[in-house]
């Protein structure tokens, strides 16, 4: 009978990767509330989608790291591994328009660019909202991954038909 461990390298991806989503998802919502507001009433949720972001950011880099831990197993159990290749790139983007949206965030947190704020802040939204959408995609790739190629869930016959 195989031993059945829950510390097993591939189960590290799941735990750190779904913070990171709600972290970058409600960070983006955020900073895209403040640009509406005025500017007395926008303070706060320019501060809450800065925080968000950054704790957000590190954690996609966290979760891209188990993510390659992962797939060296994953990726010998899937019947059609373009779609775990799809998911890395999808993830890879994220993680650097998220990582350019906190620099620039950072920037001006510390100010190092002198330039017009308001049009910096639009640069930040625009990269977490492009940013967002890559995260919604490899989400939906990774949950393709565990429950229709084998990745976790669903175990397909061994001749892998149907894919």
């Amino acid at each position: 009978m195989t031993e059945l461990t829950f510390w097993r390298t591939e189960v590290w991806h799941p735990l750190t990767v779904h913070f990171p989503i709600a972290l970058l998802l409600f960070g983006t919502l955020a900073k895209l509330v403040a640009l509406f507001l005025s500017s007395s009433s926008s303070s706060f949720y320019k501060k809450m989608g800065s925080v968000l972001l950054y704790f957000g950011c590190l954690g996609a880099w966290i979760s891209i790291y188990t993510g390659d831990m992962a797939d060296g197993i994953v990726s010998r159990k899937i019947c059609d591994p373009t779609v775990l290749k799809d998911h890395e790139i999808a993830a890879y983007n994220l993680a650097y328009l998220f990582s350019a949206a906190t620099l620039i965030d950072l920037a001006v947190l510390l100010n190092f660019l002198k330039v017009k704020l308001k049009l910096i802040s639009a640069l930040v939204v625009l990269l977490m909202v492009i940013g967002s959408g890559f995260l919604v995609y490899a989400g939906h790739l990774g949950a393709e991954v565990v429950y229709n190629q084998a990745g976790g869930v669903v175990i397909p016959s061994s001749d892998c038909a149907g894919f």
